[in-house]
């Protein structure tokens, strides 16, 4: 398949969705964190909508998105630590990784 949009080869597009995949279908919260899961997948979508949106517009807007995103890859990252949710550490390194990733691009 081929791709037009420029964020679909962004490793740190592709974390973040598969993060957010991840909290969509695998995960499991521990009985009473439901709002934590709400976040964590708000804030997981949020990174990888921003840095769509970043890619597209470029300059400064498009840096504002990538800070957006670093921002909430960090908010999933905590929100997986808050909840203990059991195989969330190779989750919150790739959030991490989406951090660095999009602090590289300018955010």
């Amino acid at each position: 398949m081929e791709r037009y949009f420029d964020h679909e080869r962004l490793i740190a597009y592709q974390l973040a969705r598969d993060v957010a995949l991840w909290l969509l279908h695998e995960a499991r919260f521990p009985h009473g964190t439901a709002s934590l899961r709400d976040q964590a997948l708000r804030a997981v979508q949020s990174a990888a909508l921003n840095i769509a949106e970043g890619r597209a517009r470029g300059g400064d807007a498009g840096r504002n998105h990538y800070r957006i995103a670093h921002g909430s890859a960090a908010e999933g990252c905590a929100a997986l630590d808050l909840a203990q949710v059991p195989g969330a550490a190779e989750q919150q390194d790739k959030l991490r990784r989406v951090g660095a990733l999009v602090h590289g691009l300018g955010g």
